[in-house]
């Protein structure tokens, strides 16, 4: 019987951790019979997934052909005029093309070269 009422101890606790959680996570409180704020919630995890879409993920690299300014912006080094720069000279064929067609400086390439890469296909081949 022991057993039992441990198995069931733990599946109370897990249900119960399983609801309180994402109010944990969102930092809200919640008072017994009240309604949870579902809007707040689901503006909380929009505005978290575009600052997440704005910087490279871990193991996730930016395309140069596709990126947005504002992505490239986020990239260390990379400015306005810079990011412009790389707009204006896509597509391109790997990620190297920024040295070699002399858009950004090799110091700069260095500290972005981990965060990027040249996905084929995803510029218009006119752009250039």
């Amino acid at each position: 019987m022991s057993k039992l009422r441990t198995a069931l101890l733990t599946s109370w606790l897990a249900a119960s951790l399983a609801l309180a959680l994402p109010q944990i996570i969102l930092g809200q409180s919640r008072e017994p019979g009240s309604v949870p704020e579902i809007a707040s919630a689901a503006t909380t995890q929009s505005s978290t997934s575009k600052t997440a879409k704005s910087t490279t993920a871990a193991g996730e690299k930016l395309d140069l052909n596709s990126a947005t300014k504002e992505q490239l912006q986020a990239l260390p080094g990379i400015g306005d005029a810079l990011s412009q720069k790389i707009i204006d000279n896509r597509p391109y064929r790997t990620k190297r093309d920024l040295v070699t067609e002399k858009i950004i400086p090799q110091s700069t390439y260095e500290k972005i070269k981990d965060q990027i890469i040249a996905h084929q296909g995803t510029a218009k081949a006119s752009q250039r």
